[in-house]
Order: C-alpha cells, then sequence, then structure tokens
C-alpha cells in the first residue's frame, strides 16, 4: 500500500498523512503553551517544521506515523493522531495532540479509535500503548475510553528521558473483544 494513498475517513474526521498544507495548523499548535504542553512543549516555528518533517519522514522510512487530522465540515487541519514508534519508544503508540478548539468534543476519541483499528489490521500490531504524562488527566481518561489500562510508570528516550509517564496499553485481542456488541 503507498502511503500518500491513506485516507480514513470517520463521521467527523479526515486522518491521512501530513500534507505540506498542514504546517501552518501545525505550528500554530506547537505555538499554543496548553495545547503543547504534553506533546513536547512550546515550539518557535522554525522548531516545529523540523519536528513536522519528522512525522512526514516516519511515513517515508516507517510506512506510518501519525496522521494529520482534518475536520470534514470545515477541511481544517485540527491535529495529529495515530500510530507512532521512534527508535527506543516503549512499544507501539497510538498517541494524539489536538488543537485546542478540538478539544471536549469527541474528536480525539473517534479518531483514535479509527486509527487503532487501522493499527491493528495494516500494521498488523499485536498491541497498542499509550505513553502519557503523569499529570495529563484529560488523555489518561481517553485512553480509559478506549479501554486501555494503566501498566504503571515508563520511560521515553532521550530528550524526554526525564518526563515522568504512565504507559497505558491494551492488546489486539482486548481491543477487538470490546469493540465487539
Amino acid at each position: 500500500m503507498d502511503w500518500r494513498s491513506i485516507r480514513i475517513e470517520t463521521d467527523r474526521l479526515v486522518l491521512r498523512p501530513p500534507m505540506p498544507e498542514d504546517f501552518d495548523g501545525w505550528a500554530a499548535n506547537m505555538a499554543d503553551e496548553e495545547a503543547a504542553r504534553f506533546i513536547g512543549g512550546f515550539q518557535p516555528r522554525a522548531a516545529a517544521w523540523r519536528n513536522f518533517l519528522v512525522m512526514a519522514g516516519a511515513w517515508q522510512i516507517q510506512g506510518f506515523a501519525m496522521f494529520s487530522v482534518i475536520e470534514r465540515a470545515t477541511g481544517r487541519w485540527i491535529g495529529r493522531l495515530g500510530p507512532w514508534q521512534p527508535d527506543g519508544w516503549p512499544g507501539t503508540e497510538i498517541g494524539w495532540g489536538l488543537a485546542r478548539e478540538a478539544w471536549g468534543r469527541g474528536l480525539a476519541l473517534e479518531g483514535a479509535t479509527a486509527s487503532i483499528d487501522w493499527a491493528f489490521e495494516h500494521l498488523g500490531w499485536t498491541e497498542i500503548i499509550h505513553s502519557i504524562d503523569c499529570e495529563n488527566l484529560p488523555s489518561q481518561a481517553l485512553a480509559r475510553r478506549l479501554g486501555s489500562v494503566n501498566r504503571g510508570p515508563g520511560q521515553l528516550p532521550a530528550p524526554y528521558e526525564h518526563v515522568p509517564i504512565e504507559i497505558w496499553g491494551q492488546s489486539r485481542q482486548e481491543w477487538r473483544r470490546r469493540q465487539r456488541p
């Protein structure tokens, strides 16, 4: 499968690999101290550009990375979420980081659900994790809503090794059992 053709549609979202036109939204999100707090922290535009290219490069090299999240009703870039596994990462992660105007509307749950389905089906992952900062209560609540459980403390690779995180996760079998009516 050519990664450039990947497109997942939900009721309210389009998930697809990052495109050049997504960068202004990405940069604005990373310049918002509250929105960027748990996804690497505030970044000036030049640093945000380098990190945007890291995500695009992961798609090229690994064949997966976080999706750009596009709001179907407006066509706006509202965040990133999806599979993530850089070198030294504690597992096969489904992560998220949405712009503040998208918070509290169930969009992260909707997008993460579609992304988990995609990772299990297309990447063949047998488990997913969410590495969540110990102070990030909204992400912990989302992990619970997804059916993940707190597996205890974890550690990220440098330069984030000093950030206290908890590893939340579940197996593909647990996910599938939960998804069946």
